[in-house]
């Protein structure tokens, strides 16, 4: 797995989770959307290795996404840009609530709904940032 298998996997992601949400399916829609960011979140850290080669096994096959932005070399600027950018502060509480268990959890439309807006939205959305970075 690489780099481009990763970013493609997130696109993935998010438009299967975009499908459920419209299919009324919020928990499945819920879990896809923030495992679209964990993708993104690797295949930043991708980037950072030789020739954007994804590893083996190794410390970044983890779902914490907080800890995923450090291991991508992101946590200095992420950290600078949030406190800049309110927005994207915010929405980073909604996304960083996000974890693998969450595929066990029954989520609300609202749920579901608040967590795409706090990764697709289109200025100050989560993923946006991490595609500029990937």
């Amino acid at each position: 797995m690489n780099r481009s298998d990763l970013q493609r996997l997130s696109n993935s992601r998010i438009r299967e989770a975009k499908t459920l949400f419209l299919a009324g399916e919020y928990s499945g829609a819920y879990y896809l959307a923030g495992y679209s960011v964990e993708c993104a979140l690797k295949a930043c850290f991708a980037k950072t290795v030789k020739r954007y080669d994804f590893p083996g096994k190794n410390r970044v096959y983890i779902h914490d996404l907080a800890e995923l932005v450090e291991l991508a070399g992101l946590k200095a600027e992420f950290n600078a840009v949030r406190r800049a950018n309110l927005s994207l502060q915010a929405n980073w509480v909604i996304v960083s609530t996000w974890n693998e268990e969450s595929r066990y959890s029954s989520w609300s439309r609202e749920s579901a709904e608040s967590l795409f807006n706090a990764i697709l939205q289109r200025k100050d959305g989560v993923l946006p940032w991490l595609k500029r970075r990937w």
